[in-house]
């Protein structure tokens, strides 16, 4: 995951990996299929080389540290080398690209980072992922440690093909703790999305700070808190309705939290439209916004700050509405077929699967673990936190906005008609651009 930053960038990869939905994908299983002689497609390889190739786009920060750390991890175990080959920029739709070449020439790495679900749908229809639920899935408990959601969005095709490392929550409402207690507004007892609008009204009416600090610089972060808005006004069902495009049976529903988000747009900072998100977030670090919503990335900008704890500066609520849920955002390592390196492959996704792996991992990348058997003490307050709630959540919904509930084509689309929604804030154009995006699909 999952730091979106360049909008522009991540559109111009998205729309080339369309071609990889169903028409797209069709193609490219005619392409590859039993090229290499195999029944099943074929694994390929000598199947025991002693170097796992993995590409990742974590090539610095907190990403970059915890991949690290993952690698070291595994090498310690195993009689297995890690060739890490990463591929840097655009949040990662550079890899994207690159995989989807490399699949394309029946030339697949060991594995790489992708996000889970539907995002590694049109992989599935083309046949191009090895079903690993007894060889990975059985081993160290796996489907026992991890919930219904992360198995869910490991299976997209209803057979097991990736193995998710990391969860990052999407259902936050982080505020200052000052700001809020000065308007006199208790972030936990906002019950809806719609009555956050008085609560931002009171926080601009007894302080200088705005509601909501936000960017719309990009259409991302509001297609992120429009879904947040679905989820939590009109519930779980509405929102899986709208993921399996059942747009128009939902009309009400989405038309309605696309009605809020504009109404939330009269309490955003002035320039949302020139910020990214890091720079609308350090208004919130500044006192110059009382809430903002995003992903638990987010996070790792305020336990950076000097003077800004957790719970005394800032805090965190699950977004109006969604408490119990814990909207998942995901990091997995798929295991494609034609693999240069099938044993050493089978052990690395073992390993991904382990609390020997997430707890390595997660501490470093500000994100929790999938499994709910990994121990806290290296998490901190906060992760702490996170990893109870997620471990007593009712439902782990996945993200429309990073791919795990959206195919690309479709995601291509969303995130198209919010940039636009971002520009004229016409509520009935972008209904229509949202049914639009599934048609495709």
């Amino acid at each position: 995951m999952t730091k979106d930053d360049s909008n522009t960038t991540r559109r111009t990869y998205l729309k080339s990996t369309a071609v990889a939905g169903a028409a797209g994908m069709a193609g490219l299983s005619g392409c590859l299929g039993g090229s290499d002689g195999s029944g099943d497609g074929g694994d390929g390889g000598d199947g025991g080389g002693n170097k796992v190739e993995v590409q990742h786009w974590w090539t610095g920060g907190d990403g970059g540290a915890a991949i690290k750390a993952l690698f070291e991890g595994f090498e310690k175990k195993h009689d297995v080398k890690v060739k890490p080959n990463p591929v840097s920029g655009g949040a990662g739709q550079n890899l994207q690209s690159v995989i989807k070449k490399r699949v394309l020439n029946n030339n697949p790495p060991s594995t790489w980072q992708a996000w889970p679900g539907k995002n590694l749908q049109p992989y599935v229809e083309a046949d191009k992922l090895k079903d690993i639920g007894d060889s990975i899935w059985s081993n160290n408990d796996m489907k026992k440690a991890y919930l219904k959601g992360p198995k869910e969005a490991a299976k997209p095709g209803g057979k097991f093909v990736s193995v998710p490392l990391n969860i990052h929550r999407l259902n936050n409402l982080f505020y200052n703790v000052e700001v809020v207690e000065k308007a006199g507004v208790d972030p936990k007892s906002i019950k809806k999305p719609s009555d956050l609008v008085d609560a931002m009204k009171q926080v601009e009416n007894k302080t200088n700070a705005v509601g909501m600090a936000h960017q719309t610089k990009s259409g991302w972060s509001t297609l992120q808190l429009w879904a947040m808005i679905l989820l939590g006004e009109h519930g779980e069902q509405a929102y899986t309705a709208f993921t399996e495009g059942k747009v128009k049976e939902n009309q009400q529903a989405v038309k309605d939290s696309l009605s809020t988000v504009k109404e939330y747009k009269k309490h955003f900072n002035s320039d949302a439209g020139s910020l990214d998100w890091q720079q609308a977030n350090k208004k919130l670090i500044n006192g110059k916004a009382a809430f903002i919503h995003q992903g638990d990335w987010a996070a790792g900008m305020y336990r950076s700050q000097k003077n800004f704890e957790f719970e005394k500066q800032w805090d965190m609520a699950p977004f109006p509405g969604t408490k119990g849920m814990y909207a998942l955002v995901m990091d997995s390592f798929p295991f494609p077929k034609n693999n240069p390196t099938t044993d050493a492959t089978k052990k690395f996704l073992q390993y991904v699967g382990s609390v020997d792996a997430q707890e390595r991992f997660n501490p470093k990348k500000g994100s929790i673990p999938p499994r709910t058997d990994v121990p806290k003490d290296k998490f901190g307050p906060f992760l702490s936190r996170q990893m109870d709630e997620f471990k007593d959540s009712k439902s782990q919904p996945p993200s429309i906005t990073h791919g795990l509930a959206t195919k690309p084509g479709t995601l291509t689309k969303l995130k198209d008609a919010a940039t636009t929604f971002n520009s004229d804030w016409n509520v009935d154009k972008a209904y229509n651009n949202f049914a639009k995006a599934f048609k495709s699909d």
